[in-house]
């Protein structure tokens, strides 16, 4: 699976992530652009709800932006739909914790859910203007994979590939 990140997506993160010490995340909603390649259109951030070392997502809050969302969008859920979620690790390193694995479990695994699959977006800044991030994806019944992350250059539309769930470094545009 390919994510592409946009670059208005990257800069949001970067502001968004500045200067907080707790964790912070969101839902994020994407189109499929063919295949198993989806671009990440929009995220929700949830500023409150963190610890130094724990994020719990508001339902409501989550709910009430996917119901715009799909409003704006007219309900066409074959294009645009909710992709998974994201959250920060501003002091640890990248990859999903045990209580993020189970969390992200239970989303896949929830009828009333009705998704195939979840991905997991983690990031964190690093030198206040460097993301390093990673993406995991979930099905029920299936290991986590890596997802393959396609960050959307500035000026040339240039993807630069990040691979796995090693933690990979970008440093892009100014907050």
């Amino acid at each position: 699976m390919e994510l592409i990140l946009p670059r208005k997506i990257t800069d949001l993160l970067r502001c968004e992530l500045r200067g907080r010490r707790n964790e912070i995340g969101g839902v994020m909603v994407a189109e499929h652009v063919g295949g198993e390649t989806f671009r990440i259109v929009e995220l929700s951030v949830q500023r409150s709800g963190g610890t130094a070392m724990h994020f719990v997502r508001d339902p409501e809050q989550s709910k009430a932006f996917l119901s715009d969302f799909f409003a704006r969008t007219g309900g066409d859920y074959r294009r645009f739909n909710y992709i998974g979620e994201w959250h920060s690790h501003p002091a640890f390193e990248v990859v999903p914790s045990r209580n993020d694995i189970q969390a992200m479990y239970q989303i896949v695994e929830d009828p009333e859910v009705g998704t195939n699959f979840a991905v997991l977006v983690i990031v964190r800044l690093l030198l206040r203007k460097s993301l390093q991030m990673s993406a995991t994806l979930f099905r029920a019944g299936l290991s986590p994979e890596s997802v393959v992350i396609l960050v959307e250059g500035k000026k040339s539309g240039f993807l630069s590939r990040l691979r796995g769930l090693l933690p990979r470094i970008l440093t892009i545009g100014r907050c």
